[in-house]
């Protein structure tokens, strides 16, 4: 009897993975493609939604060719996503009608203020769990029938098609024939009541979006549908899970009891806390977004979203061409000989968690005439985990539980230098992934849970190694003094904006 596989594709921000695990949990091959960057204007940020398609297509051809698994020994196949970008398109031509607006744009800030300013704001909060923020889908949705034309007219007719990537993507696999979403991506969108687990009809009529447009939504461990023969080279693989990437990573990371922690270093950062089977509101502007629906339970989590952390490594490199690669951040902080007297607030595009200010922007303080390139890549290296650090704090004062470890992945977290100092900074250990592409591994999960390939979550845990743990070593006063520092920073940098 062929040995069987899980195929989990992992489409991110910036890559679109295509990874092979076997029933051990053992990743056996990585394949991955790069996805181009759009940006029309400042603070947008779109994709195309066809290359997105065609990315996943190569990579996974690629991982099989590479791998020598065959496709007929995929037992069943998980999709991971970047979440709330938004991609709408032609039910029949199956063409999408405008670029996919990526999570990190902020082109619909004007939609999400005026949302604010006609008092939606707590009513939004109770039911979805979001802050009114151009992060999320619904805007996003808004703008491509506001600015597309004859798109609402198209869209009321039932000609077109809303999703996010993963349902994007299993429409592709499909041929068509399944349009469907489940509860993770659903609770990003801003239009998903999490309390009762249905699209709100409300909401929609508030943004004048047809619920026609909607896909089906279903929990993350069941039958989404099979991939059509012609994708899978004769045939037929069922879809069994599907997730956000930072739910998938908190599956992979094992955070199945209330009160675990994960945190994400990816082109963002995300910190996401079990918070089990009840939804918990923060008062503090962090998420509440369902982790996954397993087996007929719903668990809810918080979540602090920081929209820069290893996209200001990449800056650093494609940008201000300080560093030839990502991994020489390491060493040019070690060589830094500065008091940390530098701090970088990377506000690209707004910041997130827990200040959700959309028109901040990026700002440098501290800066001497002995200031060098790599005191300058240090703060930046910094900046991450003082962002971890808010965000950290503001989930243990919303819960009242205290977090005694904090759990990491992600491509950042490959850097000692960020680990250490974020330990430090937090002081409370670190436990980092044996393999930092948990994301993969989560989804993997989800879909051998949803095909039977394993048994219950407790054959899982049998399958996660953790990695290496970080100890924090700084001092209480130098801890303190630096966070007042960063703080002082970060209200400079939102005041700054109305200065101009």
């Amino acid at each position: 009897m062929e040995k069987k596989y899980i195929l989990a594709i992992d489409e991110g921000t910036t890559t679109a993975r295509a990874i092979i695990f076997d029933h051990s949990g053992k990743k056996i091959v990585t394949a991955r493609h790069h996805i181009r960057q759009i940006y029309p204007n400042p603070g947008w940020v779109e994709h195309d939604a066809n290359e997105i398609w065609n990315a996943v297509q190569s990579s996974i051809a690629t991982a099989f060719i590479e791998s020598g698994v065959k496709p007929d020994q995929i037992e069943s196949i998980g999709i991971a996503n970047q979440r709330e970008t938004t991609v709408v398109w032609d039910k029949k031509t199956g063409l999408p009608i405008y670029n996919a607006i990526v999570w990190q744009s902020r082109q619909t800030s004007q939609l999400a203020n005026d949302l604010i300013e006609e008092g939606h704001k707590e009513a939004i909060h109770k039911k979805t769990g979001l802050i009114i923020s151009p992060y999320f889908s619904a805007t996003k949705v808004r703008w491509i029938l506001d600015h597309v034309d004859g798109a609402q007219e198209r869209a009321e007719n039932g000609e077109l098609l809303f999703g996010t990537i993963n349902t994007w993507l299993l429409w592709k696999l499909t041929g068509g024939e399944s349009f469907l979403t489940d509860y993770a991506n659903a609770s990003r969108t801003m239009l998903f009541n999490i309390n009762t687990l249905d699209w709100d009809d409300d909401l929609l009529k508030l943004l004048n979006i047809p619920r026609k447009m909607l896909p089906e939504v279903r929990t993350n461990a069941e039958n989404f549908g099979s991939t059509k023969n012609y994708h899978f080279y004769g045939s037929q693989v069922p879809i069994t899970g599907m997730t956000g990437s930072q739910q998938a990573s908190l599956f992979g990371q094992m955070a199945f009891d209330k009160g675990n922690v994960k945190n994400t270093y990816g082109t963002g950062a995300f910190a996401v806390m079990n918070t089990g089977e009840e939804p918990a509101l923060s008062d503090n502007n962090l998420l509440t977004t369902i982790a996954y629906g397993v087996d007929g339970k719903v668990n809810y989590a918080l979540e602090g979203s920081i929209f820069v952390a290893g996209a200001a490594l990449q800056w650093l490199r494609d940008g201000l061409r300080m560093i030839k690669e990502t991994p020489d951040s390491e060493a040019a902080a070690e060589r830094s000989t500065d008091i940390d007297e530098v701090y970088v607030v990377p506000a690209f595009s707004g910041l997130g968690a827990p200040y959700w200010d959309d028109e901040a922007r990026g700002t440098v303080f501290g800066l001497t005439r002995g200031s060098n390139q790599d005191d300058f890549v240090k703060a930046t290296l910094q900046s991450i985990a003082y962002q971890t650090k808010d965000v950290i704090e503001t989930m243990s004062s919303d819960t009242g539980i205290p977090i005694d470890v904090l759990k990491v992945d992600g491509g950042a977290s490959a850097n000692n230098y960020l680990m250490q100092f974020q330990t430090d900074i937090l002081n409370i250990p670190l436990e980092r992934s044996s393999d930092l592409e948990t994301t993969s591994l989560g989804v993997a999960f989800l879909a051998g849970l949803g095909s039977g390939y394993w048994k219950d979550i407790d054959e899982i845990k049998q399958n996660y190694h953790s990695g290496e743990r970080f100890e924090p070593k700084m001092t209480d006063t130098l801890r303190d003094n630096l966070y007042a520092g960063w703080k002082d920073a970060v209200s400079a940098t939102m005041a700054f904006k109305h200065t101009k």
